[in-house]
């Protein structure tokens, strides 16, 4: 039996489901263990390696894998799970360059300290970090914060949309999760969907559909456990505006050998 498989996670789907659809679509793998190394949030899509059988318990072997994804920064807007599923807030509409984006790709090379999204499993004091941000309690501990190696960043593009645009798009993407009743599996009942739909039709309503929003797309290159949601605010922040993760896509999985002054290059990939 092959050790691993790689699946092409969609928007909407947990990793979960992805993995599941997979075996049900496989029945030679009925009674095989099967665990994936690498999570995928929901609104993001991409590559999910997917270890099989005897694999699984070789888990920690693949946990320090680098990922390269391509993803895309929407200004102007933020919300509390840093992308188009969390409650919003609108902010001042700022024009970003590429040159002072290729700017902030620049210093933000190298080791960096990036905190963990209030909405993610990493656990403070027996709890993950959304259960004390659905409980409102988040203001009473410290967020942790993970060292990370950027190995490399690029903005590859500018581009604005109208706001009807930002609003159909992000209604569509986040009417693509299949409803969830069972609480232990949907963050905040259901995804907290039913006060999102409402945040982002206020959002339709405030202003003119025809205001334009600057969206950027960057690929970057990064050590195991980086959060491009997190990233994305802070090259907002790093901009003196807010932004949230308007796409994210994982589009490789290996290991990456950084060089001196000549980028580098993938050593392994899946």
């Amino acid at each position: 039996m092959q050790k691993y498989v790689v699946l092409e996670k969609e928007v909407g789907q947990t990793p979960l489901q992805c993995s599941d659809l997979y075996k049900e679509s496989h029945p030679e793998l009925t009674g095989v263990p099967m665990t994936y190394a690498g999570r995928l949030d929901p609104m993001a899509s991409g590559k999910l390696l997917i270890l099989l059988g005897e694999e699984c318990k070789n888990q920690t072997t693949y946990r320090a894998l680098d990922k390269e994804y391509e993803f895309e920064v929407l200004f102007g807007i933020s919300s509390d799970t840093a992308d188009m599923l969390g409650r919003l807030t609108e902010h001042n509409r700022t024009k970003v360059s590429e040159a002072d984006l290729r700017a902030v790709a620049t210093k933000l090379t190298g080791e960096i300290d990036l905190p963990y999204p209030h909405f993610s499993s990493k656990t403070v004091r027996g709890k993950p970090l959304h259960t004390w941000k659905l409980e409102g309690r988040i203001a009473e501990i410290k967020i942790p914060t993970k060292k990370s190696v950027i190995h490399s960043i690029t903005c590859n593009a500018v581009h604005t949309q109208t706001r009807d645009e930002v609003y159909k798009y992000a209604t569509t993407k986040i009417e693509t999760i299949p409803p969830v009743t069972e609480l232990r599996k949907a963050i905040g009942n259901d995804f907290r969907r039913a006060d999102v739909r409402k945040d982002w039709q206020e959002f339709m309503e405030t202003g003119s559909p025809e205001d334009i929003f600057y969206i950027a797309k960057f690929t970057c290159i990064a050590s195991s456990g980086t959060y491009m949601r997190t990233l994305s605010e802070v090259i907002a922040k790093e901009l003196g505006t807010n932004g949230l993760a308007y796409s994210i896509h994982r589009t490789k999985i290996g290991t990456y050998k950084k060089l001196p002054l000549l980028g580098g290059f993938w050593t392994k990939k899946f």
